[in-house]
């Protein structure tokens, strides 16, 4: 039985005096200074109007918050850095929980963990963990949160070293639709922990992660550049398939971004690039210089060493807040020849330069965890696609929404059937039963004990 929506004006001043007096945090309304900044989100097709934000500073908070919308029937919308491409992250006159000030973290170097709370983002976690010399698997920008892409699976540089962020996820603190304060671990309340390792936000509220961490400090990373041709494809798919597992290697298609390293004729024109990350020794990193070079003629290259938070920031510039995005996500075994020709066909018209199509590797250590061990269950992919139609105004967005729609379509002979939910957008509903494969039946049993009324229903819903 799905809540009942109410609206605007039904959320009086009694309600929010209410909260008020259950949280340490700041309750935003509508006539508040400061409300439009507290309702905005990362991607800006989604200009909604809550009831309440309240921006969280405690478990105590997300507890209280979590009654409220549960006794009175309201929306919830759960934000962690915000960057939920579908918009999860607001709602028309309802809920925001705003976890975005819950951002402390405390590495155990001796134990090589880290306790992460739910609002943190990967540019939060990188700065605590290199500090000891240590790192875990987070994303490709900085300003992602740690929630959202945890929840989802989470893939990034170091996923074929490290496996995915919720492989290295080791127990939760979670808060649950009736309200509950469970710590979850593979000894407590392991259902819930399986769950959130890949099943995004469906059940409940992660207040705080705890993450197994890897000796990652200094590595080889940056960009390198080459024409769109299908053939430097072909390469690249040989360098990850014979390429040892520290090497990160996300391979990304679109229009010349406007930086140094790159020839100002190349600005804008269709190109490909492979953005490395080698963890390994520095005594290999000529041996890899080599394997880049061998994909084909290279147009600009800014490859060094660089402390391992840098290459998480490498896209930041490029993908601030306030742009207007659409994505896509398909998985795929091997890269086929038709995919390759894909790239380069779709490729070639990216609408922006910001419409960045993204190839994640993901064998090695993804590939050492069984399908049924997490809710991520695609570990037969050995890549994740996601492709972007990223422009400067709502018009134009919804103007190439056909160019990546054509460009899913052909790719979707060549791919394994569903898609990584934090690569999917608002209108991808009905593929969750496939995103989740085997694992939808087992998902949708935990979601019926645990919130049968779909309060945490404002996401890539796993329904009751």
């Amino acid at each position: 039985m799905t809540a009942m929506t109410i609206s605007v004006p039904a959320v009086d001043d009694r309600l929010a005096d209410r909260l008020r007096d259950a949280v340490h945090g700041e309750i935003v309304r509508p006539r508040d200074p400061g409300y439009d900044e507290a309702r905005r989100v990362y991607n800006a097709m989604h200009d909604k109007r809550p009831a309440l934000v309240v921006r969280a500073a405690d478990a105590g908070d997300v507890v209280a918050t979590v009654g409220l919308a549960r006794e009175e029937g309201l929306p919830l919308a759960v934000r962690g850095g915000s960057h939920s491409v579908a918009g999860y992250g607001t709602c028309d006159d309802g809920v925001v929980l705003d976890l975005g000030r819950m951002r402390g973290i405390r590495v155990d170097p001796d134990a090589r963990t880290a306790r992460v709370e739910g609002g943190a983002t990967w540019a939060d976690v990188n700065h605590a963990t290199h500090a000891f010399g240590l790192a875990t698997t987070g994303g490709i920008v900085s300003t992602t949160g740690v929630g959202g892409l945890t929840t989802g699976g989470g893939m990034g540089h170091l996923s074929r070293r490290c496996g995915l962020a919720c492989d290295n996820l080791e127990s939760v603190d979670l808060v649950t639709a009736d309200g509950s304060f469970l710590t979850c671990t593979p000894e407590r309340n392991a259902d819930l922990l399986w769950a959130v390792r890949g099943g995004g936000g469906n059940f409940g509220v992660v207040t705080s992660f705890s993450f197994r961490l890897h000796p990652v400090a200094d590595i080889l990373g940056g960009a390198t550049f080459y024409p769109l041709d299908t053939e430097v494809l072909r390469r690249y798919r040989e360098l990850v398939a014979d390429s040892p597992e520290n090497l990160g290697s996300v391979l990304v298609v679109g229009l010349g971004p406007p930086v140094p390293f790159l020839p100002a004729h190349w600005h804008g024109r269709p190109l490909c690039g492979v953005v490395t990350c080698f963890s390994g020794p520095e005594e290999d990193d000529d041996e890899i210089r080599a394997r880049l070079a061998a994909l084909g003629p290279i147009l600009g290259q800014h490859v060094d060493r660089i402390p391992y938070p840098v290459v998480n920031t490498l896209f930041d510039e490029l993908v601030p807040a306030g742009l207007f995005h659409y994505w896509k996500g398909s998985f795929t075994r091997g890269l086929p020849d038709g995919a390759l020709d894909a790239f380069v066909e779709y490729g070639a018209t990216t609408p922006s330069v910001q419409s960045v199509t993204a190839v994640f590797p993901l064998d090695g250590a993804c590939h050492r965890v069984a399908p049924r061990d997490t809710a991520f269950s695609f570990r037969d992919a050995d890549y994740s696609v996601a492709l972007s139609p990223t422009l400067a105004t709502a018009e134009d967005c919804e103007a190439h929404k056909p160019w990546v729609r054509a460009f899913h379509r052909a790719l979707e002979p060549h791919s394994l059937g569903g898609g990584y939910v934090n690569f999917m957008d608002g209108d991808d509903q009905d593929r969750v039963a496939a995103n989740y494969r085997d694992n939808h039946a087992r998902l949708t049993a935990l979601k019926r004990r645990y919130d049968p009324g779909n309060l945490f229903r404002l996401n890539h819903n796993i329904a009751p």
